[in-house]
């Protein structure tokens, strides 16, 4: 079940006992809000990325336990090389000033995806992050760079099948999970897709199995810590069954 969240409207008050545990956001839109403003596309993903910040700072602040963001998937390679360049340049800039202050802030930072193809910059902070994050509790924020809900599937496959050619172990669902990224973190409850988009995008396809999806046409740069209430209020409205019957 989904609904189409609008621009307009108050979002309500939120019931702090039933929040999802979980969040994802695809976070889609930053260069059409770029182009409507006649700047390029790279103006648009530095905007994008400080809408990130907000809604991170605003799911830890609210009682959020896991942040999950779709910020560049196998595919987006296709896009111009300088693009491409900036999105990366962000996203540097983010580690950077997040190693400086994670640890106070009491935020998480792991990484999903296939980091081998980064620079090795990237990768040294990408590592430093994660290693300082083990030091402490606090909301985990999942960054989800050249990811492919596809590609992480195929990789779980061929991680199990040398596991099974070693031991004759059985797979379930559970052991399945382990080879993914996301390993050990309970699956989201609510999946947040802007730009008025809908479609998951090859964006975490095994964890969205009974996920709530909630899309808006809000370009993501103008997402605000409103709309995202009203995602969340719509979460909480719906009734979870999980494939069985209410009792």
């Amino acid at each position: 079940m989904f609904i189409f969240g609008k621009k307009d409207g108050k979002a309500g008050k939120l019931d702090k006992d039933k929040l999802p545990r979980h969040i994802a956001v695809i976070m889609d839109g930053n260069g059409r809000w770029a182009k409507k403003r006649g700047m390029p596309r790279s103006f648009g993903h530095a905007a994008g990325a400080e809408t990130f910040r907000r809604i991170a700072t605003y799911c830890k602040n609210i009682g959020i336990e896991y942040l999950t963001v779709y910020a560049f998937s196998t595919e987006n390679w296709k896009r111009p090389a300088d693009e491409v360049q900036a999105i990366m340049e962000i996203f540097e800039k983010y580690l950077r000033e997040a190693i400086e202050t994670m640890e106070r802030d009491r935020v998480k930072i792991k990484v999903f995806g296939d980091i081998s193809v980064l620079s090795p910059k990237l990768r040294r902070l990408i590592h430093e992050a994660e290693a300082i994050s083990k030091k402490y509790d606090g909301v985990q924020v999942n960054l989800c760079v050249n990811y492919g809900g596809r590609d992480e599937i195929v990789r779980a496959a061929r991680a199990y099948a040398e596991h099974y050619r070693k031991t004759g172990e059985e797979l379930t669902e559970e052991k399945f999970s382990s080879y993914l990224y996301s390993a050990g973190i309970c699956d989201p409850d609510l999946i947040i897709r802007p730009s008025g988009e809908m479609r998951l995008s090859n964006f975490l396809l095994w964890q969205a199995a009974y996920a709530e999806l909630y899309f808006t046409d809000v370009l993501w740069p103008d997402f605000t810590e409103k709309e995202l209430d009203r995602a969340i209020l719509a979460y909480q409205k719906r009734d979870r069954r999980f494939g069985g019957v209410k009792g």
